[in-house]
């Protein structure tokens, strides 16, 4: 059988982080097929966060990606309006 489905590209710009002593996942990717790039971001307790608004390029998710972790601190991006946080049984 032949696979079909485009494979994922990840960037060279995906890589740990250490802002203010709290570790940071980035992950930048996107499909074989696509010219556009997804970032997430996985904090230090797992928390994953993805931006809903695709980039043109690798490097300037990268750069969104740092200004959002340092514009309030490592803290506040992982506590911040982009967490859902789930609720426990």
């Amino acid at each position: 059988m032949i696979d079909d489905e485009p494979k994922l590209v990840t960037s060279s710009n995906s890589q740990r982080v250490i802002v203010d002593g709290y570790t940071f996942t980035i992950e930048i990717y996107r499909l074989e097929t696509d010219k556009t790039w997804t970032l997430e971001v996985v904090d230090g307790e797992g928390v994953s966060h993805v931006w809903d608004d695709p980039f043109s390029s690798d490097k300037d998710a990268w750069t969104a990606a740092l200004q959002e972790i340092e514009a309030g601190g490592p803290l506040a991006f992982m506590r911040g309006h982009n967490v859902i946080p789930l609720r426990k049984p």
